[in-house]
Order: C-alpha cells, then sequence, then structure tokens
C-alpha cells in the first residue's frame, strides 16, 4: 500500500461587509490642527467634550491624572507566575515584577486608556511598542485585577474556555491593537523589515477632527472672514447632512469587531468600503446573536429592528462626544414610535410603574462583559429566555430576577398575549449552532433562510459564512442568487463562498460582481474568481478582474504590521501558484507573530512541495511547540516523516493528529493503517482502515484498502463484503472490481469474476483504456472456461 499525502492548507477566511450610504461630503485636502483650534469659535462645545469618555479615552500620566481621578496603589497580583504591583509617586506610575522576593524588572507607566469602567495603562517596550500592562483598575469596584486572566472568553456547553495570552502578546501592544479608538491621528510608522514603531499622533483621546476631519482650512476660511461675511464652504465635514447610514458608519470604526480593508477611512465614506464585520460566524456571539465575548455594537446594531424601521442612528440617543442624550429621561428615544406603550407600562411589562422600569431594562439591558466592561445590548430585542435555555446566551429577565431560572422567565413570557416571539429566533439560531458544529441535516433550511428576502441580513450572512465549511458544490446556486441580495454584505460573503466552485454560472456571477458598487464585494469577488484560469477569460474580462484584484491586495496590505494580512497575501500568492513569494509572505507573517501557527503550516506544505524537507519539517516542529496536539501539524509532519522512512517518528504524529479529531481524520488513519501494517500488525491495519472508511465512507480508496487489510488478515468473506459495498456506490472504481474479480478466481468461482466484469463495461463514463482493458479480462476468462 502506499502513502495518501495530504497537502493540508487551512484558510483564514476574510469577510468583508458593507453598508451605502447616500451621501458623501466634499472631500477637503488640509492639514489637521488639533481640538485646540476648535476652542475660540465652539468654545460650549469644547467644554462638552474636553471631559467626555471620547476625550479622556488616553490621558497622560502626570500631575493632572493623578489630582484628578486619585488611584489607589495595588497589593500584589499574581500574573504568569511572577507579581506585579503598581505604585504612584507625585506625577507618576510605577510598576514592579516580583519573582518571589527578588525584583525583576521595574516598568515606568506612562498613559492610561478608558475610565468609564476600567482603566488599563501602557508602558514602553521593545520596538517602538507601548505595551498595555497586566494589571487593570476596575472603576465600580474599585479594585486592581489580572487584566488578561480577565479577557479569557467562557464559552460553556461543549466548547472549551479560552486561555489567557501572555500579558506581552502583541495583542496587548497598544500599537497593534488599542491605538485606533484610543488616540487621533495616529500613524504607526511601522518599519517591517525591523519590525519596530515609530508611533506619532496629534493629540490623545477622540477629538474633533476624527470626525470631523481636517480643519485647517475651515479655520483658515473663518479666520478671513470679515464682520459679517458668511463663508462659501466650511472647509470640513459637516455630520449635520449625513444620512442614517454615514452616521453609523462613522461610529462604527471603534464600535465593531472589525479589520481594515483600506490604509485610511474619513467619515461620511461607505463605512464596509473600509471594512470587514465579523458576525454570527464567530462564537463571540451567542447562537442569537447576543455577545460573548463584547459588545460589538454594530452587529448588533445591523439586527435592530427600530433601526431596520426608522431613521434611528446612533446620534439620535448619544452626542458626537458619547454622551447619553436621554440620561434624565431613558424612555425619550423610544417615544417617537412608541408613544403607546407609555400608556399602559404595567400591561407592556407585566411590572408594577413603581419597579422602575425603562425602555432600556428590557430591550437594552447593560450587562459585563470580559475585562469587566459594562455595554448595552444594540440590538434592541425582547428578552428570550428560551434561547438561554437552548443556547446558554443571557436576557434581561434573569439579569434582574438572579434568583430564578431561564425556565420560570419563559414560562411567563410564553404566556403573554404574544408569547411566542422568541419561535423565529431560535429557529434561525438552531441552525446557525448546527451549521458552526458542521451538523448539515438541516442545510436546506439554510439555503431557505438565505434566499428569503425577509431574513435579517446579519442571520443570512452569518449562515452564508458558515456554508464555507459545506464540502457540497450545491450550495453555488443559493450563494449565486445571494449576489443580488440587496445587502452588500450578503453579496459579498457570497462572492466569497464561490470560490474553488468553477463552473460557468458562478465564473459569470464573480465577474458581474467584481464590478458591484461596493469595494468589499468587488474584493470577495476577485479572491473567488482568481482561482478560475485566467485564459478562460478575453481582454475586456481580465481588465475588469485585474481592477478589483488590485483592489483585493491592496486590502491585505493596508496593514503591515498585521501578520494574518501577509498569511493572507500567501495565500493569494499560493493561489496564484508564486511559490516564491507565497512563501516570502508565509514567513513574514510567521516572523510578526511567532504564535501564530497557520503561516507555519501551509509554508511547511509549499517547502515540502519544493523539495526542501528540512525547512517543512522545521516550521512543522515550530507549530507543535505551540499547540502540540495540532491536528494539521501532526498529520503533514507524519506523512512527511513516512515518505523519509521514519516511521516511528511518522506513527507518533500521526496518532496524534488521529486522537485530535478520530471522527473525521481519514487521512491519518489510512496511513496508519500502512505502518503497523509493514510491522505485521495486521488486525491494527483493519482497525485503522475501518476508522479511515467510516469518517470518508464516499472514498472508495478507503473502502479499498480496509479490503486488503482484511484479506491480509484472512478475512475474506468480510473482504468480499467490502469491496461489493465499494462498488455499489462507486461503481466506476474499478480497482475494486478487479480485486474482487482477482479473489474470486483464487476461489475458482470465474462465472463470479466474468459477471463482474460485464457489469463493470455497463458502467457510464468509463475511459476507452479502462474498457480495453476489461474486455482484454473477459476474453481470457471465456479461454480459460
Amino acid at each position: 500500500m502506499n502513502f495518501h499525502k495530504s497537502q493540508l492548507i487551512v484558510v483564514v477566511a476574510v469577510m468583508l461587509t458593507a453598508i451605502s450610504c447616500k451621501q458623501k461630503p466634499k472631500e477637503v485636502s488640509n492639514e489637521f490642527t488639533g481640538s485646540a483650534s476648535c476652542i475660540e469659535c465652539h468654545e460650549n462645545f469644547y467644554k462638552l467634550w474636553e471631559p467626555s469618555y471620547h476625550a479622556q479615552a488616553m490621558m497622560p500620566i502626570d500631575a493632572a491624572f493623578m489630582a484628578e481621578h486619585q488611584l489607589p496603589d495595588s497589593e500584589p497580583i499574581e500574573v504568569e507566575g511572577h507579581q506585579f504591583q503598581v505604585e504612584f509617586k507625585d506625577s507618576t506610575m510605577v510598576m514592579y515584577e516580583r519573582d518571589g522576593d527578588e525584583l525583576v524588572k521595574t516598568y515606568d507607566v506612562i498613559w492610561a486608556m478608558g475610565g468609564h469602567n476600567v482603566y488599563t495603562f501602557l508602558t514602553p517596550f521593545e520596538k517602538g511598542k507601548l505595551q498595555n500592562i497586566p494589571l487593570a483598575f476596575d472603576a465600580n469596584r474599585k479594585e486592581w485585577f489580572n487584566y488578561p486572566m480577565a479577557g479569557m472568553r467562557h464559552f460553556g456547553g461543549d466548547m472549551p474556555d479560552d486561555e489567557a495570552l501572555p500579558w506581552k502578546d502583541d495583542l496587548f501592544a497598544f500599537n497593534t491593537g488599542c491605538y485606533s479608538c484610543h488616540i487621533s491621528q495616529l500613524n504607526t510608522n511601522y518599519d517591517l523589515a525591523t519590525d519596530t514603531y515609530h508611533t506619532t499622533w496629534k493629540e490623545p483621546g477622540i477629538n474633533c477632527e476624527t470626525c470631523h476631519g481636517p480643519a485647517g482650512e475651515h479655520v483658515r476660511i473663518f479666520k478671513a472672514l470679515k464682520e459679517g461675511e458668511e463663508a462659501d464652504e466650511l472647509g470640513l465635514i459637516s455630520t449635520r447632512t449625513f444620512t442614517q447610514e454615514q452616521h453609523v458608519a462613522s461610529c462604527s470604526p471603534c464600535h465593531a469587531k472589525m479589520n481594515p480593508i483600506t490604509p485610511s477611512y474619513m467619515p461620511g465614506d461607505k463605512y464596509f468600503d473600509n471594512y470587514n464585520v465579523t458576525t454570527l460566524e464567530d462564537r463571540d456571539f451567542y447562537p442569537d446573536g447576543r455577545s460573548l465575548g463584547e459588545n460589538y455594537t454594530l452587529t448588533e446594531w445591523m439586527m435592530n429592528p427600530c433601526a431596520d424601521n426608522s431613521e434611528l442612528h446612533c446620534v439620535t440617543c448619544h452626542t458626537s462626544s458619547g454622551r447619553d442624550r436621554n440620561k434624565d429621561n431613558p424612555n425619550q428615544a423610544c417615544l417617537k414610535c412608541h408613544n403607546n406603550r407609555t400608556e399602559d407600562l404595567e400591561t407592556h411589562t407585566g411590572h408594577p410603574a413603581s419597579a422602575g422600569l425603562t425602555c432600556l431594562s428590557c430591550h437594552m439591558p447593560k450587562r459585563e462583559f470580559v475585562g469587566r466592561f459594562l455595554r448595552s445590548d444594540h440590538s434592541f430585542r425582547p428578552p428570550m429566555p428560551e434561547a438561554t435555555i437552548k443556547f446558554g446566551s443571557p436576557n434581561a429577565c434573569n439579569q434582574c430576577h438572579t434568583d430564578k431560572s431561564p425556565e420560570w422567565a419563559n414560562k411567563i413570557v410564553k404566556a403573554r398575549p404574544n408569547g411566542n416571539y422568541q419561535e423565529e429566533t431560535l429557529r434561525w439560531a438552531q441552525l446557525i449552532k448546527e451549521a458552526r458544529d458542521m451538523e448539515w441535516e438541516n442545510v436546506d433550511k439554510m439555503f431557505g433562510y438565505i434566499r428569503d428576502p425577509k431574513t435579517d441580513d446579519v442571520v443570512a450572512n452569518s449562515l452564508i459564512r458558515l456554508l464555507n465549511n459545506y464540502p457540497d458544490a450545491s450550495k453555488a446556486g443559493v450563494l449565486i442568487d445571494a449576489l443580488n441580495n440587496e445587502s452588500e454584505l450578503v453579496r459579498s460573503s457570497a462572492a466569497y463562498g464561490l470560490r474553488g466552485i468553477l463552473t460557468d454560472e458562478v465564473k459569470a456571477a464573480l465577474l458581474k460582481a467584481c464590478q458591484d458598487d461596493i469595494r468589499l464585494v468587488r474584493i470577495q469577488a476577485a479572491n473567488a474568481i482568481l482561482s478560475f484560469p485566467q485564459d478562460e477569460f478575453n481582454a475586456e474580462e481580465q481588465a475588469i478582474i485585474a481592477a478589483a484584484e488590485k483592489e483585493y491586495v491592496t486590502s491585505m496590505t493596508s496593514r503591515q504590521d498585521n501578520w494574518s494580512n501577509h498569511y493572507n497575501l500567501g495565500l493569494y500568492h499560493q493561489n496564484k501558484g508564486e511559490a516564491t513569494e507565497a512563501l516570502n509572505s508565509y514567513e513574514t507573517a510567521a516572523r510578526l507573530y511567532p504564535p501564530a501557527v497557520l503561516p507555519l503550516i501551509n509554508s511547511s506544505v509549499l517547502y515540502s512541495y519544493i523539495g526542501n524537507n528540512e525547512k517543512a519539517e522545521k516550521n512543522l516542529k515550530k507549530v507543535l511547540e505551540y499547540e502540540p496536539k495540532n491536528e494539521a501539524a501532526n498529520l503533514n509532519l507524519g506523512l512527511l516523516l513516512a515518505e523519509q522512512g521514519r516511521m516511528d517518528e511518522a506513527e507518533k504524529a500521526l496518532r496524534t493528529a488521529l486522537e485530535a479529531n478520530p471522527e473525521n481524520q481519514p487521512v491519518a488513519a489510512k496511513n496508519l493503517a500502512v505502518i503497523v501494517a509493514q510491522r505485521g500488525d495486521l488486525a491494527g491495519a483493519v482497525k485503522y482502515a475501518e476508522m479511515a472508511w467510516k469518517a470518508s465512507p464516499e472514498n472508495p480508496d478507503y473502502g479499498y484498502t480496509l479490503a486488503y487489510y482484511q484479506m491480509q488478515n484472512g478475512q475474506t468473506s468480510t473482504a468480499k463484503k467490502t469491496l461489493e459495498k465499494v462498488i455499489s456506490t462507486s461503481p466506476g472504481y474499478l480497482s475494486a472490481t478487479g480485486y474482487l474479480a482477482q479473489i474470486y478466481l483464487q476461489e475458482g468461482n470465474k462465472d463470479k469474476a466474468l459477471q463482474l466484469y460485464k457489469n463493470a463495461l455497463k458502467v457510464e463514463g468509463i475511459s476507452e483504456q479502462d474498457r480495453a482493458a476489461i474486455l482484454q479480462s473477459i476474453a481470457m476468462l471465456q479461454q480459460s472456461m
């Protein structure tokens, strides 16, 4: 038996989405002048902004900070086996790291971020980085805590909990993770060659020009005006004329789980021309759409029925500096559309008016997320305790009634006049859960939701993205239909999902999508259409693809310090057959972020392909240093070692791969069958071959392998049944026919062997070469009878 080599490549899906804007403001080209330039004419606004959480999103640790915030020193807190402690001295903040009684290092802490619920702090680090220290301060509980540990996700159910990242991890670096939402007009000045930052910014916090664009021209225009004159142009972006979509887009760069796809964004632009947003395919959301790991406002907001059916937007309820416009009257924002609810609030809520309930209590409950942050649910959906029972998601009823069960709350909800309102959410949430778990029994229902124009965009998009794991090309039809969806979000994900389905219908649909009005649709279509041979397109079509491809490449180079961009660029080059460029991108990704295992796995496959087995093995072993049980790394390492004849090492790696996924790892199982058979363990070979065929029953090669080892192990009758099953399900797999015929001939049963060959002649689609070989076998048999 030969070893079965698998080039396993795990592809990260860069899913992108868009919202259309009806109006784009006139572009201005001038310099940023800072918030101080606004005081002279806009003093009242400035005084409202200056103490806001936007303005104080990042603050220097100095005497003014000490006087205003008066934070206490911390007690020693253990992080990664060491003791950390912070002290405030005069106008400075210092952190001490100790190993037992021994002082390991002292860190100067120079910046504070946040303060609404939690203060985090930054210390200068190597390569020009500012690093979050491992201690943060809970402003509500008035206590210090282990910040990395508090950031763990707790998925519940059969999902293992997340693990805390090391506090020195790049994801805790201000330059790579926090800067875009805590600073104004920042430039990382990143040097890829040296992996260093020379970061500069205009001022800390979110300033006026973050939303209004550069003000230099505006200042010049109004300073030059004579008394009584009016300006023809403002010289900056005015948000007064923004549409609903533009207002939401302006806030969403910070209030979303997103990735940039362009180097810059300016308020008023189409948000999803510049960013990618995560939806419910990610386990940071419960299947019913409630947030798990953080309150990713935009995704929830896109599920908001009030936003869909009115002109409601962020600035309806919040000022541009982030204050709550309706703090003193929380129901005010809802009364415009729902004034009938206030006439009999007790009937609507099921609670006495004296209970102090507001609309937000049930429709926008505030909840503590990981990292001790308090956030409000922006989906505005009513409580759904049955979703708590089915999926573990939170509901407003039990957030207040902590002494009661979800079953208790659900019984009350269902007894209400409209008590069936949960049912639709439960139906699609169950499909989201099944698709996450790659259970496809109800895939037709998933197709139905995607096709239904009434389906929420986030739900349809999530199902489309999850279908990336569905191996059957029958999904092509529903994805092609989705390319005509009104939602740019849905269109973009549908375009990505068609990659690798190489039919004329798909090709035509993707070519059209490469010309979509929204950038993210174009780049996802480019990603997919590049899997077609480019000589199938005429010159005009190639020009269309090239334009979209250029935008696609830009989306992967907009952040040079982001390892995943280089990883995706490696996939791009690899799929184009550019091995050297792909390897360079993979190696860059691995250099920037060593714990990222995907670049190492994919590069190892390419190194093996070009004959550099030494480098392939080295990269796979690097993966196993970080993730000893990694399925892909162990599988590919096992195959690589087996090819080199290092069977003991290969067996160990393949066993580990199989243990990681015993129900669905046919490649490891088959190759283990070969290895153990070579040392005479035929019973073991049968066992592993059975596992391989069970995991992939549609692959006749695994059934053939099983029959081979059954014969070697003296299980002739069982082997014949196995081969008969292979022939019945895969009649065109002639190796099984020939092997079974050989067994019959060994038993002296020429009639059965002859009938097998005659049946094989009736199989549609066999090659002329195979037909000739079968006829020759028939002739020889007939001569011998």
